[in-house]
């Protein structure tokens, strides 16, 4: 048990508070302890004693030890990215932050063991619409306008860390930030592998569109949309590979060539000029009343992370377990379990290897 009460650190209070969803009212319900001791502890005005202090933890479901480090950089609703922003509460909002409050820490702690993968995103805001800004992409990645393989691993190998969105909430699709120089995707991995690669084009699109901190709105949203479903599907791609007049099972059948949704593709043979507004709109309502809005037929494998997966092989090897990890952080063992959820889970039981989206260098820093 740490000595000193005053190294008790009021920031990452606030950050496990909303880590769990909890008011200060009902922190203080369930700690036992009175609102406004509760309010002075998070202001950082009075220190708790070490007997409260566990009352704390206990209630929030932290290890003690996690309320003594240092300050943890806390991401700000305006610096973030969210898909579907309106449709959230501030408290489902808090709590994605507050995990990707903990997605740093752990980041912090890689970087310090690990030579990542250096960012490799530029500045596209200038572009004169979100589709350019896609193409402009390509080139820099030196991609042409092959189908991407894999989403994740390509972000990996360009800097991009990507992390696991444990929400349990359908509302909280996915979310980006900067922090700093470094660039954060966070996935909902409780969605079909299709609709989860559109996210992380749709966050990506965020990333190189909006770094500077637009205005978030339905005019950011669209220009999301808009680059992911270019840079899913090329122009060039689609036209060359699409027929006109398509009816759902050619979609069906088509979509696996982009790995997209149906819906996606919908979208974008009508944004390409391919289909008509009658033909579009016809699609969409077979699409819905088909329930591939919900379950996408012939649904891709799931796909995973490349660098985590290394990651964690490599701490193994070295005698470090994911519970030795989880207390050299001093964060509870599922919150490192639920940031990495999926993205490693998959990749020990297999995946695709990756075409234009070749595996990220990974060096293990001696």
């Amino acid at each position: 048990m740490p000595e000193n009460a005053a190294n008790f650190n009021s920031n990452r209070l606030s950050i496990a508070r909303k880590r769990r969803g909890l008011t200060k009212t009902a922190l203080a319900k369930r700690a036992e302890i009175d609102l406004r001791s509760v309010t002075a502890y998070e202001s950082g005005d009075y220190y708790p004693r070490p007997d409260t202090a566990q009352s704390l933890a206990d209630a929030l479901k932290f290890p003690l030890e996690f309320f003594y480090g240092d300050d943890l950089d806390e991401p700000r609703p305006d610096t973030a990215s969210f898909r579907a922003m309106s449709k959230m509460t501030s408290t489902q909002r808090d709590m994605a932050l507050s995990q990707g409050s903990i997605a740093l820490h752990l980041s912090n702690w890689l970087e310090e063991k690990f030579d990542l993968p250096k960012p490799n995103l530029p500045d596209l805001s200038r572009e004169a619409t979100p589709e350019a800004a896609a193409e402009a992409l390509r080139r820099h990645w030196k991609i042409g306008v092959q189908p991407i393989d894999n989403m994740i691993h390509l972000l990996e190998r360009e800097g991009v860390r990507i992390f696991s969105l444990a929400i349990d909430a359908r509302e909280v699709d996915a979310f980006s930030l900067w922090n700093g120089e470094t660039p954060f995707v966070f996935l909902n991995q409780n969605k079909s592998s299709e609709h989860s690669r559109y996210d992380a084009a749709h966050e990506l699109g965020h990333l190189v569109l909006h770094k500077h901190g637009l205005p978030q709105g339905r005019d950011t949203e669209r220009e999301a949309d808009l680059f992911a479903s270019a840079f899913l599907m090329p122009y060039q791609s689609i036209i060359a590979n699409s027929g006109r007049n398509p009816v759902l099972s050619d979609l069906i059948n088509l979509k696996s060539k982009w790995t997209v949704s149906v819906a996606a593709l919908n979208r974008r043979l009508h944004t390409v000029g391919m289909t008509s507004d009658w033909q579009y709109r016809n699609l969409l309502i077979e699409i819905s009343k088909r329930g591939f809005r919900k379950t996408e037929p012939k649904e891709a494998p799931r796909e995973w992370s490349y660098i985590l997966k290394k990651v964690f092989e490599e701490l193994r090897e070295e005698g470090c377990s994911r519970p030795d990890i989880a207390k050299d952080l001093a964060i509870p063992r599922d919150e490192l379990e639920q940031l990495i959820f999926g993205l490693v889970i998959a990749a020990l039981e297999g995946g695709r290897k990756t075409s234009v989206s070749k595996a990220p260098k990974l060096e293990l820093v001696k």
